[in-house]
């Protein structure tokens, strides 16, 4: 059966993320996320339907990749097509031909799950290998420890406490009021929470959105961040121990992040708030 390549319309971005949802589980290696997605949505409906790409056969989704940017793809494969050779192939021909509407011409760089097929193929036509990050893991079997700080959910009313932080955590003048109600007005939000810690003069201090992929499933955290007024404070590992019983409570088994390995600092707090360092993962990517 040939392997059909698709930008889906605002509706089919269902499917894509219907797939993602199905492909979670605490075995798999870090990948894409239906969580990925539904951050997207910040951008808007239609801007989100135009960054996916899916691969299928007679029918069914094997591939789903987002365009974080014009030249960054993330994208994951079904579980069981992680070696099926001749989708790694049409994936090869798709991200190296320009024509195809994946990835333009220059420097380029894929997110990929470790091991893909695709990797053995990547290598061989000469792509190199980015700087590493690190994945980490926290079960959720048991309850979530208090976080000790006052919890708050994000609505509308903190719409702009949210994009403060943001703007402060990553050094940014792009977040907005804008990006949470995007999000939240996202098909899948339903599947978010966004939390927020306080101080004791009611400031916003750090802020979560984790998303869920379903019960049983590990859910994702994206994104997460501390105000520079806040940091050292131990509001990072409070928000995200929040955001970790918040999945639980929504009946996911685990929860993720994945960080650059150079990010000390982040490593820390997730580390400290219960997370498990997993072996670090390179992008892929093809020099200009």
């Amino acid at each position: 059966m040939t392997i059909v390549l698709g930008t889906p319309v605002v509706d089919g971005v269902r499917e894509a993320m219907a797939a993602l949802r199905e492909w979670q589980h605490d075995g798999a290696p870090m990948q894409l996320h239906a969580g990925d997605v539904g951050w997207n949505y910040r951008m808007g409906t239609a801007e989100t339907a135009a960054v996916i790409r899916t691969w299928s056969r007679d029918g069914r989704i094997l591939a789903v990749g987002m365009l974080d940017e014009p030249t960054v793809l993330r994208m994951t494969v079904a579980p069981d097509a992680f070696q099926d050779e001749d989708l790694a192939r049409r994936l090869v021909e798709d991200f190296t031909m320009p024509e195809r509407g994946v990835l333009p011409e220059g420097a380029v760089a894929i997110e990929a799950p470790l091991g893909l097929l695709l990797h053995d193929l990547l290598s061989k036509e000469g792509w190199g290998v980015d700087e590493p990050w690190t994945p980490l893991f926290r079960d959720l079997a048991e309850p979530v420890e208090d976080p000790g700080v006052r919890i708050r959910e994000i609505g509308p009313e903190q719409a702009q406490d949210f994009a403060d932080v943001l703007r402060s955590a990553f050094n940014t003048s792009r977040p907005s009021r804008a990006y949470w109600h995007g999000m939240a007005a996202g098909p899948f939000y339903e599947d978010a929470r966004c939390l927020g810690a306080y101080d004791d003069q009611d400031n916003v201090a750090a802020v979560v959105t984790v998303w869920s992929a379903g019960p049983g499933k590990p859910g994702v955290v994206e994104p997460m961040g501390v105000h520079e007024d806040h940091r050292g404070r131990g509001y990072g590992r409070a928000i995200t121990l929040a955001g970790a019983a918040a999945l639980r409570e929504m009946g996911a088994s685990s929860v993720r992040v994945c960080t650059l390995s150079s990010n000390g600092g982040g490593i820390a707090t997730y580390k400290s708030a219960g997370f498990a360092p997993q072996p670090e993962v390179r992008d892929r990517i093809r020099a200009a």
